[in-house]
């Protein structure tokens, strides 16, 4: 069952599809990779987008909500008026904390990709996510879809 309060979202930008569904997924990986042990050996998170999400990511700060959710962000707790400041921070430092945990190098340009041209089949607000560690290994990897309001499933639970 579904409430009212599950449908209306307050987020960050224009779309809840295109921003607390992928804020929430960004966070829901790396709480999947810590669970699994493989936080604390992660030195790299690659983030692709597909679909929808690339096509107008920037725009509707898709971008923005995904380097926050990796940050530890949270749609219905992260206050708005520091939003600029921690991207910033972010940006100039070239390095993230995930979770509010574990320091890493990220360079939005690198690590955050937009597939203009790539569509995955299950839906068109589509996000995978992957870890490495210090030599390139991939740890784990993840595809999630932001299937409207908020709400966000990963490939496992389709």
């Amino acid at each position: 069952m579904v409430s009212v309060f599950d449908i209306f979202k307050i987020g960050i930008g224009p779309s809840s599809s295109h921003t607390v569904g992928p804020m929430r997924a960004a966070a829901a990986f790396l709480c999947h990779i810590e669970a699994h042990e493989k936080l604390i050996n992660t030195r790299r998170i690659k983030i692709e987008l597909f679909g929808s999400l690339a096509l107008t990511g920037r725009g509707h700060a898709t971008d923005c909500a995904i380097i926050l959710g990796l940050a530890g962000g949270d749609p219905e707790t992260i206050d708005p008026d520091k939003v600029p400041q921690t991207l910033e921070n972010i940006a100039s430092r070239r390095r993230i904390v995930l979770l509010g945990k574990h320091d890493i190098r990220f360079v939005q340009n690198d690590d955050l990709l937009f597939n203009f041209d790539e569509r995955l089949p299950f839906h068109p607000n589509a996000m995978r996510f992957s870890a490495e560690d210090a030599i390139g290994n991939e740890l784990e990897a993840l595809t999630y879809y932001s299937i409207g309001g908020g709400f966000v499933v990963s490939e496992h639970e389709m």
